[in-house]
């Protein structure tokens, strides 16, 4: 007999877990709430232009590593991509600029014009790269297995000691004044963002295994529903679950929002784990680990805010991301900012008409602030959103002179966006809440949680709460692992390919 699965939402490890589990012979729906797939892996269009609300760096693209061997799996690739040619750029108020170029020779000596006398912490950083850029190194840190890491740590032990630092601490290396400040923001302008991840961002640039796939998220996600249905599996859209149904402690199907019932063999949950545990099923399967998962997330969050802005204005040959210095902190709805992140799409000429560019500023934001004025009064929420826009170009034109009058579309989305559009308690991020120290076995592996609940048959988590990473390939994989799981205790061979 057929064994059947439901799973709950169709974001990366939903889609995954649909795609291995088709493959696996059992029979799998997936129901989402959106009207398409992807979850935050998406991205939509505006009067021609396209806005990317996902993708930074597309890891997986080097023939031969076992996230590229997934990304053909779950046919995301081939696709055509793009080479990008930095990490990041960094630009001061009085236009110096630094732009962590991925080849090695062109980076060593932008930072040595920067800064001749930090030639020593030059070389070092250098070399830093280089460690990372081994292939073994970089399938291991992104396939999420720390079991492939542990032969890493004993063949390469200078890894270690980078294990250990943040962008933060990193940065005072330098005596340059600039470089201190540019090395502090290079992720996403988080200063006590880890050492490691930076390194190995560098490094998969280096190698290839980094670059931007054409059309964005959206037209990524779409490539991935294709296998899906190809393989014979069932997307219903616009199906927002509402209940897990459970029977002797056995979860056994899901009740919609307009009352009608499904019933499955397994249950597999990629929604947000809080809505899931306290909404879908009532609180009634939880210990003191989850209940310390579920404890409120920090009211301050990344990419919060996005000022998404159509421009009239040949992009192609900016920096695909680029951090503004401010000289003045700027306070933007209620929340101080010394910098500007952006990211900057003109290397990919779908995403806006000929001649014209794409530019995302994202901001960091308070959570409650905007829960509340949304609540409140819809109108002032609309307003601040504009207000909001109309400050980040002010703050663009110091750099992109003349870009106010350049702007054609502007489009601003907040963590009330992501939350009516695909649920969750808190926008976007929906992570559990755990210490974050950073460490390779906590950040890649954790054993306490299992992707599964307490006194719960038949259940089973995929996405950002069975990988505990937001990365697009780790919340992939978690898909391949459960169904890897799924076959192994029904003694069946797992497959990966039809």
């Amino acid at each position: 007999m057929v064994k059947s699965i439901i799973i709950i939402g169709a974001g990366m490890g939903g889609m995954a877990a649909g795609i291995y589990g088709q493959i696996n012979g059992y029979e799998t729906q997936i129901f989402e709430m959106h009207t398409k797939p992807g979850g935050q892996c998406t991205s939509w269009k505006r009067k021609g232009y396209t806005f990317d609300a996902c993708i930074h760096h597309f890891f997986g693209c080097k023939p031969g590593s076992s996230v590229n061997q997934m990304w053909h799996e779950l046919g995301a690739l081939p696709r055509e991509l793009v080479n990008i040619e930095a990490c990041t750029a960094v630009a001061s108020p009085d236009e110096k600029m630094f732009v962590d170029y991925y080849d090695l020779e062109r980076l060593k000596n932008t930072l040595l014009k920067l800064s001749p006398a930090d030639s020593k912490a030059i070389e070092q950083y250098i070399g830093a790269i280089k460690v990372f850029a081994d292939d073994k190194v970089d399938d291991a840190i992104n396939s999420g297995s720390f079991w492939k890491m542990i032969p890493i740590f004993l063949w390469k032990p200078s890894i270690l000691k980078w294990m250990r630092m943040n962008m933060r601490a990193y940065a005072e290396r330098f005596s340059d004044s600039f470089l201190r400040k540019a090395f502090a923001e290079l992720i996403y302008s988080n200063p006590d963002a880890p050492l490691f991840f930076h390194l190995m961002r560098h490094a998969g640039g280096l190698n290839g295994n980094i670059q931007w796939p054409v059309g964005g998220a959206g037209e990524f996600a779409k490539s991935i529903e294709r296998r899906y249905l190809a393989l014979g599996g069932k997307a219903h859209y616009r199906s927002k679950v509402e209940k897990i149904l459970v029977e002797n402690d056995r979860a056994v199907g899901i009740k919609l929002a307009d009352g009608s019932e499904y019933r499955a063999d397994i249950i597999i949950s990629n929604a947000d784990g809080r809505k899931t545990i306290f909404d879908m099923l009532d609180g009634k399967y939880i210990n003191e680990t989850v209940r310390s998962y579920c404890t409120p997330l920090s009211d301050e969050t990344p990419f919060a805010v996005n000022v998404c802005l159509g421009i009239n204005r040949d992009l192609s040959g900016e920096p695909s991301s680029l951090v503004l210095l401010l000289d003045q902190p700027v306070t933007i709805a209620n929340y101080q900012y010394e910098n500007i992140e952006t990211q900057l799409y003109g290397s990919d000429k779908t995403m806006a008409p000929p001649g014209k560019g794409t530019i995302k500023v994202e901001l960091w934001a308070s959570y409650s602030y905007w829960k509340q004025l949304y609540n409140a009064d819809r109108e002032k929420y609309k307003q601040e959103k504009q207000r909001v826009a109309e400050q980040v170009i002010e703050i663009l034109e110091s750099h992109f002179h003349g870009i106010k009058n350049q702007v054609e579309v502007i489009d601003v989305y907040t963590l009330m966006t992501w939350e009516r559009y695909m649920g969750g308690t808190q926008g976007w991020f929906n992570f559990p809440n755990r210490k974050l120290d950073f460490s390779m076995k906590e950040d890649l592996s954790d054993k306490k949680f299992k992707t599964t609940l307490p006194g719960l048959a038949n259940f089973y988590f995929v996405g950002v709460w069975a990988s505990m990473m937001g990365a697009l390939a780790s919340n992939a994989n978690s898909g391949k692992a459960i169904i890897r799981r799924i076959c192994k205790k029904d003694g069946k061979r797992f497959k990966a390919q039809p």
